[in-house]
């Protein structure tokens, strides 16, 4: 069964959708909701929720069904992001190999350019993530 996917207006239902869309690991229901989530809003919605599973499943979603169609929207989604509550947490807790997705992410964005950023934009935050 699909998950139904609206735009969360609250921190407590973009946790629901969440919590629905990590269960499943259903990472093409996960970009639906990031493409219809306003990046600048992650922050607020994320409230202190970010973890090391629910960051590799942005990363993994981004990856396989936004960035090839919308680079832009991946950039910002990463930008807001590292704003979030534990995002410094969660990142250092990350393995060898998640790093990698992560560092893939980041390969397919200087692959597909963007007017939405700049090769230097995405180097330093690329330096915010670490790599």
């Amino acid at each position: 069964e699909k998950l139904r996917i609206y735009e969360p207006s609250n921190a407590y239902d973009f946790g629901q959708i969440l919590n629905a869309v990590n269960a499943n690991k259903d990472k093409a229901a996960f970009a639906d909701l990031l493409t219809i989530t306003v990046p600048k809003k992650l922050p607020v919605l994320l409230s202190n929720k970010l973890e090391g599973e629910i960051l590799l499943m942005f990363i993994q979603s981004l990856e396989h069904y936004v960035a090839g169609k919308d680079p832009g929207l991946v950039y910002q989604h990463l930008f807001y992001l590292s704003k979030a509550e534990r995002f410094k947490v969660v990142l250092a807790l990350l393995s060898k190999n998640e790093k990698e997705e992560v560092q893939q992410l980041f390969d397919l964005l200087s692959e597909n350019q963007s007017d939405q950023y700049s090769l230097e934009d995405l180097e330093s935050l690329k330096k915010v993530y670490e790599l």
